[in-house]
This record gives C-alpha cells, sequence and structure tokens, in this order.
C-alpha cells in the first residue's frame, strides 16, 4: 500500500518541474534585451509641432484685366478686343512695363442668343491678361493707364499683392518656428524628469497665406485707383521629434 500511495506522488512532481521549465523557457524567448531596449527607445521620445510667422509689406501688384466687345458677327467681336488689347499692351510698354510681366490668360468667345434661346442675335469675345507691376509706387497710375487705354471694353478682374523676393522672410520664419518646437520640446521633457537629447526629425509645412485677389469693378475709371498693399503673412509650420534621455 505505501508503494502504491508514492508512485502517483512522484509522477506529479516530475510533471510539475517540467511546467517550470516550460515557462521559463518561453519568458526568455519573448522579452529579450534587443526588444525589451527597443521599446524604451521608442518610448522616450517626444513629438512637438512648432509654427514661425513674420510679416512682410508686398511690394508687387498682379492686375487681371480683360477687354471684352459684342458684336453681329464673331470677326467683328474678335477684332474689337484683339484692337483693344493690342492697345493696352502698346501704352504698358510705353510705360516701361516689361514683355515678361504680361501673359495672356484667356481667350474667349461665346454666341448670345435671344430671349427664348432659339437664335444667335450676336458673339461676345474676349481677351485677358495678367500684368505684373513690380513698382509698388507705380501702380496705381498703371492701373488707371489700362483702363483709360482700353476704354468701355475694359474689365479689371481682380488684383493682388505678392513679395517679390520672400527668402529672408522665409528663413527668419522657419527660425522661428524650430525655436517655438524646442521650446515646447523642452518643457516636456522636464514635466517628464528627462533631458532633451538629439533631433530624430523634422518636417516642415508651408504656413503663408497670400492675401486672396480684390475684385474690381467693371466700371471704367480714369484716375489713378488708390491701393494700399498692407501686409502679407510668411509663415512655417514644423514637426520635430527628440530623443529624451
Amino acid at each position: 500500500m505505501t508503494l502504491a500511495k508514492r508512485l502517483p506522488v512522484r509522477v506529479c512532481l516530475t510533471l510539475a518541474a517540467a511546467a517550470v521549465a516550460v515557462g521559463v523557457t518561453g519568458c526568455d524567448a519573448t522579452a529579450g534585451p534587443v526588444a525589451g531596449g527597443d521599446q524604451s527607445a521608442a518610448a522616450r521620445q517626444v513629438t512637438v509641432i512648432g509654427a514661425g510667422e513674420v510679416q512682410g509689406t508686398p511690394d508687387t501688384l498682379t492686375v487681371s484685366a480683360a477687354m471684352e466687345a459684342t458684336a453681329s458677327d464673331v470677326t467683328g467681336a474678335l477684332n474689337q478686343t484683339s484692337q483693344r488689347q493690342q492697345a493696352v499692351i502698346d501704352a504698358l510698354r510705353g510705360a516701361g512695363v516689361e514683355d515678361r510681366d504680361i501673359s495672356t490668360t484667356q481667350v474667349s468667345l461665346q454666341p448670345q442668343y435671344n430671349a427664348d434661346g432659339t437664335s444667335i442675335t450676336a458673339y461676345r469675345a474676349g481677351n485677358a491678361v495678367d500684368v505684373k507691376i513690380r513698382d509698388a509706387d507705380r501702380a496705381s497710375d498703371i492701373l488707371a493707364l489700362i483702363v483709360n487705354t482700353g476704354g468701355d471694353a475694359t474689365r479689371i478682374n481682380s488684383v493682388s499683392y505678392s513679395i517679390a523676393d520672400d527668402s529672408e522672410l522665409v528663413r527668419d520664419a522657419r527660425a522661428r518656428a524650430f525655436e517655438d518646437a524646442k521650446d515646447r520640446a523642452q518643457q516636456y521633457a522636464e514635466l517628464s524628469g528627462l533631458t532633451l537629447g538629439d533631433v530624430i526629425s523634422i518636417s516642415e509645412a508651408d504656413g503663408s497665406q497670400p492675401p486672396p485677389p480684390v475684385p474690381m469693378p467693371r466700371a471704367a475709371m480714369a484716375e489713378s485707383v488708390p491701393l494700399a498693399p498692407g501686409e502679407q503673412s510668411v509663415g512655417f509650420s514644423v514637426t520635430v521629434v527628440w530623443e529624451l534621455t
């Protein structure tokens, strides 16, 4: 009886020991030092977004101007707009505007119908150009020149300001964005009881907001048009990842 009772006990002890050995082996396979180190490094990072913006005064004005005419036939409509547009271009050249700053943006020809839409009564032609005025002090006079030369056929669709060379503003905005990101990251490092380490990655997005084109009235303007360039924002948003040590 004694031997019969002890035999099952020995078997149970052996099986229990085997189970313990298997459990230890499993922990070694899934929790090695390399994997643990990677997870720790990934956790000790801080990602922040910094923003920087500076203001600059626009120095270039772009005018979108068109000549429109209506005639009973296609040739008449096209000829009228072409003659008016050529007169405007010649006047701009005479005022010192270079050919590189005058570009045709649209040529159109549309039939005009009677009240019930059953027959064509006339044709409307249009010819549009963009004129870049690099001397902001002359912008008002040149805009008036376009209207006076084009006469009643003139349509000023819009004007828009820009900065010809914003490279210095861009550098300043980028530096401000990075310093803003670094200041935020430093604060997070201090709050977490760690030290800000090396930069891991940097990515940026242009945050500039050029002013939208300003629509202009479709009526002729004989005098100089008052224009105010205001200021234009040049900005950047930068995302930086720092190591925390």
